[in-house]
Parts: C-alpha cells; sequence; structure tokens
C-alpha cells in the first residue's frame, strides 16, 4: 500500500508540478489481477482499484497502515464499477455489479471478493474507503435508482448530471458520500465555479477519456493556483483547504467521493471567481 503524507497551503506554492503530482496524483490504478491502494493522512482515506481478470480478487488489510484484521474491521467502502459485468461478494453473499453500479460495504464485512463475468471485458472496480464510527447495512445501488442533478449550461462549457449513489438521502453511511458526474459533449469544466469544502476532503477520479485527452485539475488556494495533468482513469486527492475544479480537452466522467465532518452535499464555500489567480 501506497502512504501519502500531504501538504499544508503554504508548503505548495513553494513546491514543483512533480512534487505536488507525487503527493496528490493516483496514476497506479486499474491494473490487471491486483488491488493497488493508496493511504491518505487526509482524513484517513484509502483509495483503490480491483480488476479481476484470471481470477476473483480478494481485498485484504494492509496491517502495517491499518492494524485490522481485515480490511473493513474499522472501516466503510464505496465501490463503483466502471468496466464489463462483474459482482462482489460480501461474505458469502454476492451483489452483481453492472456498469455504473455502485455498492455501499458497511463495517465489520470480512471478506470482500471482485470478480468479473468474463476476462476479455472485465469489471473495473474503483473503491473509496474512510474510517466508520458506526456500522450501516451493505447496500448494492444500481445506476438506475441513484438520484441526479442537472446542472450548469452548454454555453458556459460546464452542463452535466450529477449522480448521488452514496449520500443522507440515499443510502446511508457513517461518513462517506459518493457519486458519478457525467458531462455533455462538447462541455469540458467541473465544479465551476469552483468551491472548498472546510469540513471535508474529496478524491475524483477522471475516466472515459480516450489515450490522447488530458484533464488539467486546478486546486490548491483559490488566490494561488496549482494544477495538475491527469488522464485517463487518474484520481488526485484533494484536502480540505484546497479548492478543486478542472477542465478537459473534450468531455467526460468522474467518481467523487468525499468524508470528513460533515455529509451535506451542498455544504460549501464558493469561491468569487474574481478572487482567483
Amino acid at each position: 500500500m501506497d502512504v501519502r503524507f500531504t501538504s499544508d497551503p503554504q508548503s505548495i506554492q513553494r513546491m514543483t508540478a512533480e512534487e505536488i503530482r507525487r503527493l496528490y496524483l493516483i496514476d497506479s490504478l486499474f491494473v490487471p489481477d491486483s488491488t493497488p491502494m493508496v493511504y491518505s493522512d487526509i482524513d484517513r482515506s484509502i483509495t483503490g482499484s480491483a480488476v479481476p481478470t484470471n481470477r476473483p480478487l480478494k481485498l485484504l488489510s494492509s496491517k502495517k497502515e491499518m492494524a485490522a484484521a481485515y480490511f473493513a474491521e474499522r472501516r466503510e467502502i464505496g465501490v463503483m464499477n466502471i468496466g464489463g459485468p462483474g459482482a462482489i461478494t460480501i461474505d458469502g453473499k454476492s451483489y452483481p455489479m453492472q456498469a455504473r453500479d455502485a455498492l455501499y460495504i458497511g463495517r465489520g464485512s470480512q471478506e470482500i471478493l471482485f470478480e468479473s463475468k468474463s476476462s476479455a471485458s472485465p469489471a473495473l472496480f474503483y473503491f473509496v474507503s474512510y474510517p466508520a464510527h458506526e456500522k450501516f447495512p451493505t447496500t448494492h445501488v444500481p445506476a438506475s435508482v441513484a438520484e441526479q442533478v442537472k446542472l450548469g449550461s452548454s454555453a458556459d462549457a460546464n452542463k452535466r448530471t450529477i449522480n448521488k449513489y452514496i449520500h443522507p438521502k440515499g443510502t446511508k453511511s457513517a461518513q462517506l458520500v459518493m457519486g458519478l458526474t457525467e458531462l455533455e459533449s462538447g462541455s469540458v469544466w467541473n465544479t465551476m465555479p469552483p468551491h472548498t469544502h472546510q469540513r471535508r476532503s474529496e478524491v475524483y477520479m477522471y475516466f472515459n477519456l480516450p489515450e490522447n485527452a488530458l484533464v488539467f485539475h486546478i486546486m490548491g488556494r483559490p488566490d494561488d493556483t496549482r494544477h495538475i495533468v491527469m488522464r485517463n482513469r487518474q484520481a488526485v486527492l484533494s484536502p480540505s483547504w484546497s479548492m478543486h475544479c478542472g477542465v478537459a480537452t473534450q468531455s467526460y466522467s468522474f467518481i467523487w467521493a468525499m468524508g470528513g465532518e460533515n455529509q451535506e452535499f451542498d455544504d460549501m464555500d464558493p469561491i468569487d471567481m474574481m478572487s482567483m489567480r
């Protein structure tokens, strides 16, 4: 497990682009027959993936970093599938996972197995985990039941649909909030106008981008911004003090996951566009 210790708002002003990438960019996901993970000191999140092709993959605890007998001993997990059909088995119970389905895995779940229906078109499981102070039931959330919110406009190049999967008015959790945003053709800006939310951190994972497309993920202090160049199926850590938005060379999708003090989706501190530098 890769362990990341991130910076404060002042330190990032002195960092090179490569130093910022090493701290915040996760570019090691979606390795066939593997479960790469990044453990961050930002709200103790764990971000990872599982791509089972030749065999089922078991999600194991990293005892050095987690000091746990099994992964979800004190944690909850949100999983989304962005690949072919698959299934996740939790303590002997199997949950079918189609593309864009989510699964909330509650604290105390002991055996977690990922599998694909076909090795030719494997499932691509992406997950984010936070510590959980309370146990909530494991719940399958099909894409068809996600709460949808339409935002933006074509004129502003940010017309998008926000799909909420794990949230207080839907599938409940201890602190995890998770969903999927899809931009329409011709729209390239996300989370614009931008914001911060001091009460929680966030992880973005960008996908549905061709090989030669780019995302410029903008972060840092609003009056002294930085950016990270990102590609398909890469994730980025966003600490609570950092603004976060992005623009790409074409439309795309991204999965967002948050953890911290407050689960209310609209608990944001908007940024005055005229103050950005």
